[in-house]
């Protein structure tokens, strides 16, 4: 199990996320959040999923399917640091991920057995590290960054969204 990161794990861009994820417990963390996340989204209507708050920004759908490819993407960054990777790791355009997504033309349910599936992979990446590690570094989007501060992204990144739907979508 690992420690919290320190500040100069976590890039300047994913520090919002780590301060919104204060426990000392990331596992049981992000299972209980995936727990609660995937009720959520499947109490939701289709109608109520496929929602905007405003022209132009995504559906609730396209929310769920951001922070699932978010997810997807982290762990792969996760595991290939984990397992020695010393060139830098592509950054990704969350925009263009998300209108490439389909998100907004598939069902609510199908997307959170999606998000389901990527958070038990996460779980058993996770799991399975080494104690050693946790700690190691390597450079995605050419910023340096460590596995344990893309655990608590992970989880901080989801809770942002979350607050977001609540605030804004009023969900």
């Amino acid at each position: 199990m690992s420690q919290r990161p320190t500040s100069t794990e976590v890039p300047e861009y994913a520090r919002a996320y780590v301060a919104l994820a204060p426990e000392e417990d990331v596992i049981a963390a992000l299972e209980k959040q995936g727990r609660e996340t995937a009720a959520f989204f499947r109490m939701l209507t289709e109608d109520k999923a496929s929602y905007r708050y405003a022209p132009g920004k995504w559906s609730i759908k396209e929310v769920l399917g951001h922070f699932t490819d978010g997810e997807r993407i982290f762990g792969y960054r996760a595991l290939a640091i984990a397992r020695g990777e010393s060139k830098s790791l592509p950054g990704f355009d969350e925009e263009s991920y998300a209108a490439a997504s389909n998100a907004g033309s598939r069902s609510i349910r199908d997307l959170a057995d999606e998000y389901e599936a990527v958070r038990r992979s996460t779980l058993a990446l996770v799991r399975g590290l080494a104690n050693e590690s946790w700690t190691k570094s390597g450079t995605a989007n050419d910023t340096p960054i460590s596995v344990r501060a893309i655990a608590w992204i992970i989880l901080g990144h989801e809770r942002h969204h979350l607050r977001v739907l609540h605030e804004r979508y009023g969900v």
